[in-house]
C-alpha cells in the first residue's frame, strides 16, 4: 500500500494515471504532456509499475502501457475508513452547531442598560 500512495503523491504519475484509464498509451505518449524525457518518463512509469497500478507491454521497439486499477481499488477502500471517520465527525460538529444556534436564537436578547443620571434641583 506504500508504495501505491508514493506513486500517487506526484502529479505527473497522477496524470498518466489518468491518461491511461481512457486506454493504453506508450511511454512516449505518456510523456508527451509534460516535455519530459523518454528517460524521465520511463522513471515515473517505474514507479508506477512497482506499485502495481500499470502494466507495460513490450511489442518490438514499442513499449504499451496500461492501467491496472486493482491497487487502485485497495486504496480506496483503505481511504473510505477515513472517509466514514471524517464524515460521522462533521456530522456531530455539524449538529452541535445546530444545537448552539437553535440555543442563541431562543435566549431573549440582552436588555440594555440605560444609565440615566438623576437630576437634582438647581438651586
Amino acid at each position: 500500500m506504500n508504495s501505491v500512495f508514493h506513486a500517487l503523491g506526484d502529479a505527473t504519475r497522477r496524470q498518466m494515471l489518468r491518461d491511461l484509464a481512457a486506454g493504453e498509451r506508450t511511454v512516449g505518449e505518456l510523456a508527451e504532456p509534460f516535455s519530459i524525457s523518454l528517460a524521465a518518463a520511463s522513471k515515473h512509469i517505474k514507479v508506477l509499475e512497482h506499485a502495481g497500478l500499470i502494466r507495460r507491454e513490450v511489442r518490438g521497439r514499442t513499449h504499451l502501457c496500461r492501467l491496472d486499477p486493482g491497487p487502485l481499488a485497495s486504496a480506496h477502500e483503505w481511504l473510505g475508513f477515513y472517509e466514514r471517520f471524517w464524515t460521522s465527525r462533521l456530522d456531530l460538529l455539524e449538529q452541535l452547531l445546530q444545537e448552539d444556534d437553535a440555543r442563541k436564537s431562543k435566549k431573549p436578547a440582552p436588555k440594555s442598560k440605560s444609565k440615566s443620571k438623576s437630576k437634582k434641583g438647581v438651586e
